[in-house]
C-alpha cells in the first residue's frame, strides 16, 4: 500500500514527505503550504514520518547538545557518523543524513509534537539544495525587486521595524526567516511563507495593524497573523528568489532618533553568526560549517549597515530608500 506523501519547492530544492497520515506532516505544510507541488516529482530531500509507540532514544555517537530548547523542552543532540540525531524522550526522535538526503522522524502516538525536529529537517533539505535559513527579516526595496536583510536578535524589533517599512511601500517577504542561497555569486534570497507574530507593543506602534488582530493574545503578548490577513494592509511578496541589495543589523537608537550608518564587515559577519550558526559540545557540525561559509560570502558581497531605530520606525524608510540609492 502506497503511503501518503506530499511535494514541496523550495526554489530548486524539492522536499518529499511521505507518512501514514496526511495530519502527520502538517506542521510542513502550515510553513510550506503555497510552496506544495501537485502531480510526480521527484525529490531532492525525502522525509518519512512514522508513529511509533517506542522511539529508539538511545543512538550511538557523540553528544553534542543536552538540555532544553525554548518552548520545546528537553533534548538531546547526537552526532553518529554522517547522522544526527535529535531525541525528545516519550515525544520524538529524528535522525537526518545529510549525505544521503533523507530524514526518519519518529512520533509517539498522541505525543505533543516539538517544532524543532521540523526545523532541522528543512535546514537539512535547503541545504542539500545549497540554500540555508538566516533568522533575518525581508522586505523588497519601493519600486525594486531587491531585497534588504534585517537582523537582529528576537526581541530587538525586528517584526516592528518590518511592518513600519512595509506601511511605507515595501514588501514583505518575512519578518524572521529569509532563505539564502549564494551559489551562483549573487546573493539571492525568499522569505520562509509562515505566520507573522505581532506583540502588543508592535501593535500599539504601528496602529495600522489594528484590522488584523482579534481581542485574544497568548501567554507572551503576541498573536500569529497570517500573511494573507495582512496583505489587506501591507504588500506581500510571494516566495521567489531575488537579489539582495544590502544587509541592515537593528540596534536601539540612544537618542530615539533613526539613523543607518556603515557597518564593518567584520562586525556584520560576527553579528550574523553568533545569532545564526549553532555550535555544540563537539564544534560546528558540517551543515552549521557551511552555513557560516555562506554567511561569509553574502557579507562580502553586499553593503553592510547599522540601523539604528528611534522612536518612529517609519523613519528608517527614507533613509534606506536614499543610502541605497547611491550605492548604485
Amino acid at each position: 500500500m502506497t503511503r501518503p506523501s506530499a511535494c514541496y519547492g523550495l526554489n530548486g530544492q524539492i522536499l518529499g514527505i511521505s507518512a501514514e497520515r496526511p495530519e502527520l506532516w502538517q506542521d510542513f505544510d502550515r510553513m510550506l503550504g503555497i510552496l506544495r507541488i501537485e502531480g510526480a516529482v521527484e525529490p531532492g530531500f525525502r522525509l518519512d514520518i512514522t508513529e511509533a509507540d517506542v522511539l529508539d532514544e538511545a543512538p550511538g555517537g557523540s553528544l553534542v547538545f543536552d538540555g532544553d530548547i525554548p518552548e520545546d523542552g528537553y533534548c538531546r543532540m547526537i552526532t553518529e557518523g554522517g547522522i544526527t540525531h535529535l531525541v525528545f524522550p516519550g515525544r520524538q526522535t529524528v535522525a537526518i543524513n545529510d549525505e544521503g538526503r533523507w530524514a526518519e522522524l519518529r512520533v509517539r502516538p498522541g505525543a505533543k509534537a516539538a517544532w524543532t525536529p521540523s526545523m532541522l529537517v528543512l535546514d537539512a533539505a535547503l541545504d542539500a539544495g545549497g540554500q540555508h535559513m538566516l533568522h533575518t527579516a525581508g522586505l523588497t526595496l519601493p519600486g525594486h525587486d531587491a531585497v534588504v536583510l534585517i537582523h537582529a536578535p528576537s526581541g530587538t524589533g525586528k517584526t516592528t521595524t518590518s511592518l513600519a517599512l512595509a506601511t511605507q511601500g515595501f514588501g514583505l517577504c518575512s519578518d524572521d526567516a529569509m532563505i539564502l542561497n549564494v551559489a551562483s555569486g549573487k546573493p539571492l534570497a525568499w522569505g520562509l511563507p509562515r505566520h507573522v507574530k505581532i506583540h502588543q507593543k508592535t501593535a500599539e506602534m504601528i496602529p495600522q495593524v489594528a484590522p488584523c488582530l482579534g481581542p485574544v493574545w497568548d501567554r507572551n503578548g503576541e498573536q500569529a497573523v497570517s500573511l494573507e490577513r495582512l496583505s489587506e494592509i501591507v504588500r506581500i511578496e510571494s516566495p521567489v528568489a531575488r537579489p539582495v541589495a544590502a544587509l541592515l543589523h537593528l540596534a536601539r537608537s540612544a537618542d530615539s532618533e533613526t539613523r543607518l550608518v556603515p557597518m564593518a564587515r567584520t562586525d556584520a559577519m560576527v553579528a550574523l553568526a553568533m545569532d545564526n550558526v549553532r555550535t555544540g559540545l563537539t564544534g560546528l557540525l558540517p551543515l552549521q560549517k557551511r552555513r557560516l561559509a555562506t554567511i561569509g560570502r553574502l557579507v562580502s558581497s553586499v553593503p553592510t549597515f547599522t540601523l539604528e531605530v528611534g522612536a518612529h520606525p517609519a523613519d528608517a524608510a527614507a533613509l534606506i530608500g536614499a543610502t541605497l540609492a547611491r550605492q548604485d
